[in-house]
């Protein structure tokens, strides 16, 4: 138990332990699961710190490891202990498989990387871009060995061959090309009728390609020559061995020996023909991507069986690979890259009342605190009820019911002691005072539909994502206040205060301030405002962690795994946060003399 709760505690809290081992107590122990031995051990020594009382798990969960970039991720490719992963940042990054630690940066391309693979024997890597370039990189040195032109559209699918001679890359722009690595040009271009989304060689038949698109997967030579039977579109890898295909085509999987082209096993697995799927080392399992979550199967026996279910992204898995025979590794739309445990238990969620139901029971669309001096926490669900929380309790108070079912686009706020919910449905913005079960107001909505919407803190505008709009209205007069044009799309909105609002896009986070004068109310300010605790201490929301305000010292750290903080609240002694990841975190901060 101990060197288990010690290695878990060290890959989940790694960052922030790298840059301050004194975080080990400040915020890894106070984070650790209620079972553990070490929060057992250490929970007599934590008095003096922030002090979780709301959304500590009880166990370890299966991931123990999560990276956040600030870009989408595409690829990632592993090569014992090396991962490699490429995003909308330009940049190659390399990570330990182990830690998850960065240990280098490969700068080349001038675009998005969408397609990375390693060579065989780990000493090379090839990357696939929307610059229309294929780049074949030194692993030693991480300098570009040769640059290939050629693609008239992004690149992207990249393989290389068993023997590292050949280059396959599969292009937006319809066609194949095989490059000869050694001379560095195009030998082969095998034109198609659709885009060939992937392609690879088999790994120990450096004589045929595989490649894949939404219509077709078929096989071919090194010599342009299709070969062997034709597949319905769908997603395909090779095991480490060569000798097993495994074949996704829509809901149906089938597993065939590579040589007799027997079927070895089939079942059918509920999930979208453009998520990824990979072998384990041994050939033994088989991970299938679900959208935000994937699967792994184990087939063995005469019948396959599911073994786990892996959930913790936010969106759809871009990739995924096996780290090692119980390790894999995930890459997400929702800019992280996860690392997980095959065999481990999964977390649950604290109830304190066994007839409550615990906060993270359902995504909640909007959180807040109702008092800064009464801890009840109102969040809206999607099922039409205001759930009013006690948070010493740990259980719902009240339920008040709203006319909203089924909608997810809400937002809920204490105003003038009303709990006021509004929510989007048919072309209107809807506010309805929840105390006293009445509807308000209603703003029509002249374009487009509405995909987010809050209201200020301060309960004077309601703003909402509109298309490509940001567009905001006097919530009492119904009269339009401004609107702002984005130049990039975003998931969500997050109104501050009175006037303000910030939204993330692929860029990072921005900000505007409606209530400055006409002509200038788009104003950006960089960053999603901060929670002042005091004179000393500051709520960083976008990174979730508490700060120093003289040193810049950090003090306080929510590991990754959380995602990013969609709604934070402080009043009084409590701090409320509720993730992307969908679990909602309470703080208690009055044992602790930092606050």
């Amino acid at each position: 138990m101990w060197t288990n709760d010690i290695q878990r505690i060290l890959l989940e809290h790694f960052n922030t332990i790298s840059n301050s081992p004194s975080h080990l107590y400040h915020s890894a122990l106070p984070l650790s699961p209620s079972s553990s031995w070490l929060y057992e051990c250490y929970i007599a020594e934590l008095s003096q710190e922030v002090r979780v009382v709301e959304g500590l798990p009880v166990k370890w969960g299966m991931c123990s490891r999560t990276i956040l970039l600030n870009e989408f991720i595409y690829t990632l490719s592993c090569w014992n202990n090396a991962v490699a992963v490429g995003s909308s940042q330009r940049d190659i990054i390399i990570f330990d498989a182990i830690t998850g630690s960065q240990t280098a940066v490969l700068p080349g391309h001038t675009d998005w990387v969408h397609s990375l693979t390693f060579s065989s024997d780990g000493t090379s890597l090839v990357s696939g871009s929307l610059d229309k370039t294929v780049k074949l990189w030194d692993m030693q040195t991480g300098g570009v060995v040769k640059t290939l032109h050629g693609h008239t559209k992004m690149v992207r699918s990249v393989s290389i061959s068993a023997d590292s001679t050949t280059i396959a890359s599969g292009s937006e722009d319809r066609t194949i090309r095989l490059w000869n690595i050694q001379v560095g040009e195009c030998y082969q271009i095998i034109e198609k009728q659709d885009v060939p989304y992937y392609i690879s060689f088999s790994p120990k038949n450096p004589q045929t390609l595989i490649s894949a698109s939404d219509t077709t997967v078929q096989q071919w030579d090194i010599d342009g020559h299709k070969v062997g039977p034709t597949y319905g579109g769908g997603q395909f890898a090779f095991s480490q061995d060569g000798t097993q295909l495994v074949l996704c085509i829509g809901c149906d999987v089938t597993v065939q020996n590579i040589n007799s082209g027997v079927a070895m096993a089939k079942f059918n697995a509920a999930r979208s023909s453009s998520n990824p799927c990979c072998f384990s080392p041994d050939g033994r399992l088989v991970a299938i991507g679900d959208d935000e979550k994937f699967h792994l199967w184990d087939i063995t026996g005469s019948h396959p069986h599911l073994v786990e279910t892996f959930i913790g992204h936010t969106d759809y898995i871009t990739s995924l690979a096996f780290s090692s025979p119980s390790n894999l590794i995930s890459a997400s739309h929702d800019r992280s890259a996860k690392f997980w445990q095959i065999g481990a238990s999964s977390t649950d969620p604290v109830v304190t009342d066994p007839k409550s139901t615990p906060l993270t029971s359902a995504p909640t669309r909007s959180l807040t605190l109702k008092a800064k001096n009464r801890p009840i926490i109102p969040s809206g669900l999607p099922d039409g009820v205001i759930k009013t929380w006690g948070i010493l309790a740990g259980c719902s108070k009240r339920s008040p019911q709203i006319p909203a079912q089924g909608s997810h686009t809400s937002n809920i706020q204490p105003i003038d002691n009303k709990l006021i919910f509004v929510w989007y449905a048919n072309g209107k913005i809807n506010i309805w005072d929840a105390e006293n079960g009445k509807l308000l107001q209603t703003i029509n909505v002249p374009r487009g539909e509405v995909t987010d919407l809050k209201v200020s803190g301060n309960g004077s505008k309601v703003f909402c994502l509109c298309g490509e709009f940001i567009c905001a209205w006097d919530i009492w007069t119904n009269k339009a206040v401004g609107k702002v044009k984005l130049i990039l799309p975003v998931r969500g909105v997050y109104a501050i205060d009175g006037s303000k609002i910030w939204a993330t896009d692929a860029s990072g986070p921005h900000g505007w301030d409606f209530g400055t004068p006409a002509f200038s109310f788009f104003q950006l300010y960089t960053g999603p405002p901060d929670i002042t605790l005091n004179d000393t201490k500051i709520w960083k929301r976008y990174m979730f962690r508490m700060q120093d305000v003289v040193t810049g010292k950090v003090v306080f750290q929510v590991p990754e795994r959380f995602g990013g903080a969609v709604h934070v609240q402080f009043g009084g002694q409590y701090l409320v946060a509720s993730f992307m990841s969908k679990e909602v975190l309470v703080l208690d901060l009055s044992h602790t003399p930092l606050v």
